[in-house]
């Protein structure tokens, strides 16, 4: 409205300048081409001259208001530095993971004035060691207390979730600045947003872009979706917030889309209503709930309709039903198409999945189904799904749980792992937790996941056994390792590299 409102005035402004130099021409005859042409530009120039003026006018406020905006949100944005361990792919040896050391940097939230931090759990992933650094001009204090302007503080880790891939850290500190979280479901493409954090180990950045999208979800079977923003993201900017110009978070920066390894206009952000539901469990509760029923499900396309001749070519198809759980009691079948959920339609994998999230755990989730030609309802219990690998790597340590023979990191079998693992042929064992190297000997090598009953036929029930068996055997040219892998029974072996 105000550019439309200064282009009529710039009008009326030109078409009385004219009428003044017609009239100037009219009573005074005696006034040379020259001196009216010299009038006319005068007029012009003035006229040009109000025009630029406005235009940096409004240039000016809009910088005034990112400096402003930048200097209000800064204190509350934090440079995490990390060191310790973490899991890699190895997909060069059947995708398993190995720990190795790393040292890294990331950025964090800070949401709660008492101390609490919102990150990327990637961020600390693996860290046994996490440090926060505080906005400089909020750690002036330190200044009277001796300690250094730029210091460290210590935080810990109150939680890693992989499936949002969030984590919050805790610092022993009160009255911090906080940011407040928006509701991210009015966030509108074309929104201007600002990115904060420190990219490539760079402290106090500010980049500037809209929302490209509201709602991308990277892989159409995973019902994780993003905001997505061109402000400039780069390694190092994990964790920090994407904020509207209110100063409210409307996300945390989380990864980019990139062919060079740095930004190319492709950034993507966990939206603020997954942070805030997360941040309430963990508050209230103590841990994260993930919710499920027990079945494998995928998007309906073309294709696959085609090739089963499925009467509809959207939706959800039920792959498998999970023996012994939910859906498996309540009579759910493979081959199942899922219609809706709790009265709503359900087209894809995302809408299944954060229907079922807003159940609570130990409600009926009310399903519509098609089965051939018919249309059949069912409740089914939710129930919080089980993260085993995950559970099992945050259980270890490189220091107590490290066998070098074997490269890997161990834990002994007892009452609490046998509560989260599936049934098992014994009650002892050795489990392997992760990979860490590639060990002493070549072969395929027990796998995480895997439970370590004998070596070269002497039973192992402990961590401590394990490397004693391994002691006694260190000159051996094979190990041959029983382990229970998914179920079955294996003879693992490995050989000394000559």
């Amino acid at each position: 409205m105000k550019i439309l409102q200064r282009g009529a005035c710039i009008k009326t402004n030109m078409i009385g300048s004219l009428a003044l130099s017609l009239g100037i021409l009219i009573m005074l005859p005696s006034l040379s081409a020259t001196e009216a042409q010299s009038s006319k530009q005068t007029a012009s120039g003035q006229t040009k001259h109000a025009i630029v003026d406005k235009g940096v006018d409004s240039l000016q406020q809009l910088s005034t208001s990112m400096e402003l905006l930048s200097k209000r949100v800064s204190p509350s944005v934090v440079q995490i530095v990390t060191t310790g361990y973490s899991l890699d792919t190895d997909r060069e040896h059947n995708n398993t993971n190995l720990f190795s050391r790393r040292s890294s940097s990331g950025s964090g939230i800070i949401i709660a004035s008492d101390g609490w931090i919102v990150t990327n759990a990637h961020v600390v992933q693996g860290s046994r060691r996490i440090r926060v650094r505080l906005h400089q001009e909020d750690d002036l204090s330190a200044l009277q207390s001796g300690r250094s302007r730029h210091a460290l503080l210590e935080a810990k880790l109150v939680l890693a979730d992989r499936d949002t891939d969030l984590a919050f850290l805790k610092v022993d500190a009160t009255g911090l600045p906080t940011l407040e979280l928006s509701d991210s479901s009015d966030l509108r493409q074309g929104q201007l947003v600002l990115a904060f954090g420190s990219p490539l180990g760079l402290d106090n950045s500010v980049s500037m872009g809209v929302v490209s999208s509201i709602a991308v979800q990277l892989d159409p079977e995973s019902p994780t979706i993003y905001v997505q923003t061109d402000a400039a993201i780069n390694p190092g900017s994990s964790g920090g917030p994407l904020v509207d110009t209110a100063g409210h978070v409307v996300g945390v920066n989380t990864l980019i889309l990139t062919q060079s390894g740095g930004n190319e206009g492709i950034g993507l952000a966990i939206p603020s209503n997954v942070i805030r539901s997360v941040y309430n469990q963990v508050r209230n509760e103590g841990h994260v709930h993930h919710h499920g029923i027990g079945i494998s499900a995928r998007n309906i396309t073309p294709a696959l309709a085609s090739g089963l001749g499925l009467s509809r070519e959207d939706g959800v198809l039920i792959e498998d039903v999970i023996p012994q759980s939910p859906a498996q009691s309540s009579g759910l079948m493979s081959g199942d198409i899922i219609l809706s959920l709790s009265e709503k339609p359900v087209q894809n994998i995302r809408q299944l999945a954060l229907g079922l999230y807003s159940y609570a755990v130990g409600e009926n989730a009310i399903l519509e189904i098609q089965r051939g030609k018919q249309t059949i309802s069912y409740e089914v219990p939710v129930v919080e799904k089980q993260d085993v690998q995950g559970r099992l790597a945050d259980l270890v340590t490189r220091e107590q749980n490290r066998i070098p023979q074997l490269g890997i990191l161990a834990l002994t079998l007892d009452e609490r792992l046998l509560s989260v693992l599936p049934p098992l042929r014994n009650q002892f064992g050795v489990v392997v937790a992760a990979k860490e190297s590639e060990g002493a000997y070549i072969g395929e090598g027990p796998l995480p996941g895997d439970v370590i009953y004998s070596v070269n036929g002497t039973p192992v029930g402990s961590v401590d056994s394990l490397r004693s068996v391994l002691d006694d055997l260190k000159l051996a040219d094979a190990l041959v390792l029983q382990v229970e892998r998914v179920g079955s029974l294996h003879y693992v072996v490995l050989e000394i590299e000559k």
